[in-house]
């Protein structure tokens, strides 16, 4: 809680909602992508005003089991984020992804800003002119968003051998492999270390100077 208030003061934030079938493996999918800096789980689109897990599953609610992605467009654009995300997603097939089948298990992308709308519509053009084959990824502004129930958020960190549909090694994110949590956190997210903490607050060597 404490380092998503941080972010929040220090980092430009835009929000993308993702729907691919069981939201677990999505958000697994998707969090693990540098520059996204939070995930949530939940029921999107639908008509009933208070969603439960078991009234989606019927299949008379309308909601998508959907991932509500917080990004930095300044470290991660969000046709990078489209991209990874139509790696994991059969988008030729409706309502079914994996061994899921039914409505809350359709593909879509729902963006937040009008901004955001151009991105996503030209994303998709642009994926529909290779193929023959109709996709059927829904595109549209959010109607809505409900949180999940609190064991379904982080299923699969707390839960690493559940069920899973999407292959978690296909994420293409090897820029900043080479950084340590907190060297992203501090580089990349423009957040403060805790003082002392770092591997040079001891280093007394002398430096190379700049001066002529």
């Amino acid at each position: 809680m404490f380092k998503d208030k941080l972010i929040n003061m220090f980092v430009r934030q835009e929000v993308i909602y993702l729907a691919g079938g069981c939201f677990w493996g999505v958000e697994a999918f998707i969090s693990r992508l540098k520059g996204v800096n939070n995930t949530e789980v939940g029921y999107a689109n639908g008509r009933d005003l208070a969603p439960t897990y078991e009234k989606v599953c019927s299949g008379k609610t309308g909601h998508a089991e959907t991932v509500k992605v917080t990004y930095n467009p300044q470290f991660i654009s969000l046709e990078c984020i489209l991209e990874n995300f139509f790696k994991i997603i059969d988008h030729y097939v409706k309502n079914r992804q994996g061994q899921d089948v039914g409505t809350q298990y359709r593909t879509g992308i729902y963006w937040q800003e009008d901004s955001q709308k151009s991105i996503v519509v030209d994303f998709l053009k642009s994926k529909q002119k290779l193929s023959s084959k109709r996709i059927v990824v829904e595109a549209h502004g959010i109607g809505n968003f409900y949180p999940a129930e609190e064991y379904h958020h982080k299923y699969l960190e707390r839960n690493p051998h559940g069920y899973c549909h999407v292959d978690l090694n296909l994420i293409d994110d090897e820029e900043f492999d080479h950084l340590t949590r907190q060297e992203y956190e501090i580089t990349q997210l423009s957040l403060t270390e805790t003082p002392f903490s770092v591997k040079y607050d001891d280093f007394f060597e002398d430096g190379v100077c700049g001066c002529g």
